[in-house]
């Protein structure tokens, strides 16, 4: 009985100092924050999902999501290139990083994001964080994010060549990110992120088109398919970019492009178990996604410095579907298995060969096309 009464002593306590618990009141009046830092950012989350992402998980989710690897990698432990990591330097020298060679197509995040620079009180960095984490909650699936605030605006550029492209070897990509502080395992958490990418440079003359997956929602799928045999590329072109870093898709019929990094990034024996792990599982995909983002966020920065506001996140929607299928007209025998764990055990798409929706103007968005 003693010891019953002393564990109610102690739960109660810990209930009344967590009632107890003040929360500041921002300046605006309505909202109250953990801390005061984050009221600035009340105000730009409402700003972003009305006039950029207008609630949905499109081109602009995956342009600011895309802005926080190419913000974060450039840092460099051993000092072979310069640049402090996710400081937000690609948004203030964005008239010089975004002309670097793989760094092609971000001018369009840092024009989307650069008016919200100056509406808001924020650093670039935090801006570029938020905006991805915000952003990303509109994909059905994905993880709910991370959000520290408080990185200072970067004072230098970041240096051209440490961005790894789609073209580079295993070898490179995985040297490039251990010099950024990332493990090959973190490398492949990360390429979650292109369940919800598309390309606007790879492919000539056609904007926004799907890597490995029907775009938009945050799922495994796209696990599943970039390990399938690859047949053609799409919109009835010969030869792949093989100086974009194209090979050739499962589903190219369909419009879906491959990339030659995460072709050989799946197959590789360094890391092709870690990717087969997550072929067919929805929340161990999400896990290591959400913590390998957290890695990314504060790259480069002293995070004893920074302020949780993870609070100002939105809860991401549900997933569409917990469990890959393969593509209807594909089947088990198309997969290239290099991991010699057993391969899970999927369904079929009933019916004729996949197909993924195109406009007239060969964006895959069907939202954005021309009425």
């Amino acid at each position: 009985m003693v010891f019953k009464l002393a564990v109610l002593t102690i739960a109660l306590a810990a209930f009344a100092g967590a009632a107890n618990y003040k929360r500041v009141t921002c300046p605006d009046g309505v909202n109250t924050a953990t801390h005061e830092a984050c009221c600035a950012f009340f105000s730009l989350r409402d700003d972003l999902q009305t006039n950029l992402f207008e609630g949905e998980c499109g081109e602009d989710v995956h342009e600011s999501l895309r802005l926080t690897f190419h913000d974060g990698v450039s840092f460099s432990k051993s000092g072979a290139f310069k640049g402090d990591g996710a400081d937000g330097s690609i948004l203030l020298f964005g008239n010089i990083e975004t002309n670097f060679s793989e760094n092609l197509g971000t001018d369009d995040g840092v024009d989307a994001l650069a008016p919200f620079l100056t509406r808001h009180l924020v650093t670039a960095g935090d801006l570029i964080q938020f905006a991805a984490a915000t952003g990303l909650a509109n994909c059905p699936g994905a993880p709910r994010l991370q959000f520290l605030v408080g990185r200072p605006n970067a004072t230098i550029p970041a240096e051209d060549g440490a961005i790894p492209g789609p073209a580079d070897t295993v070898d490179t990509i995985l040297s490039r990110f251990a010099d950024a502080g990332f493990t090959s395992n973190e490398v492949i958490h990360l390429l979650a992120s292109h369940s919800v990418a598309r390309s606007d440079t790879i492919v000539p003359d056609h904007q926004a088109v799907p890597f490995d997956s029907t775009p938009f929602n945050f799922d495994t799928q796209f696990f599943l398919e970039v390990l399938l045999k690859g047949t053609a590329v799409p919109f009835n072109r010969t030869t792949p970019n093989t100086v974009g870093g194209e090979v050739d898709s499962p589903l190219a019929s369909e419009g879906e492009m491959r990339l030659q990094s995460d072709f050989a990034l799946a197959r590789d024996p360094r890391t092709a178990c870690e990717w087969q792990s997550m072929v067919d599982n929805q929340f161990l995909m999400m896990e290591n996604f959400r913590t390998a983002m957290m890695k990314l966020s504060v790259v480069g920065q002293d995070t004893r410095k920074l302020v949780d506001c993870s609070e100002l996140i939105p809860e991401p929607k549900p997933a569409v579907k917990l469990h890959a299928t393969f593509p209807a007209g594909t089947s088990r025998f198309e997969v290239q298995q290099t991991c010699r764990a057993p391969f899970p055990v999927l369904r079929t798409d009933p019916g004729k060969a996949t197909t993924i929706p195109e406009c007239p103007d060969g964006d895959v968005n069907l939202a954005d096309c021309p009425s």
